[in-house]
């Protein structure tokens, strides 16, 4: 894995990223545009285990042309890192084990409430909000990073 700086350095523009919410069932996936502007929800991945996970990854990632992936790191709101970000650097670790792409972990502090917030602004109903908040998560981190990365 690569620090955001790191990956500014690499990734200037004109590639696809790919965002990440990696929950325990549930994985979002987002997809940012090639000028990095825009993060859109792509999908939700059932998760059932890990080489089906990394198949499907490896298929969006060959069908997007994708050059890099951020991922969701869920740090307390203190700072600092418990169960749950200690699972997603595991799951980052082991995903760069079978995709050869730079992954780098991005603070998703409140992600979740932001994109259930903001899908509640844009008058969706609540079963679509739930069912869409995974991968409207995944944009929610992914638009974060590339607001870092184009300033």
């Amino acid at each position: 894995m690569i620090t955001i700086e790191e990956f500014k350095k690499k990734y200037t523009n004109k590639v696809r990223l790919l965002g990440l919410d990696l929950g325990s069932k549930k994985i979002g996936v987002s997809i940012c545009d090639e000028n990095q502007s825009i993060a859109t929800p792509y999908k939700t991945i059932i998760k059932t285990n890990n080489n089906d996970l990394i198949f499907n990854l490896k298929e969006i990632i060959n069908e997007n042309n994708i050059k890099g992936i951020i991922v969701g790191n869920p740090i307390n709101m203190d700072g600092s890192f418990g169960k749950s970000a200690q699972s997603v650097r595991d799951i980052s670790n082991n995903l760069a084990k079978f995709i050869d792409l730079p992954i780098c972990l991005w603070d998703e502090r409140l992600s979740t409430v932001g994109a259930f917030n903001l899908s509640s602004q844009l008058d969706v109903n609540i079963s679509k909000r739930e069912r869409d908040i995974d991968k409207n998560a995944a944009a929610f981190i992914l638009q974060g990073a590339l607001d870092y990365l184009n300033n």
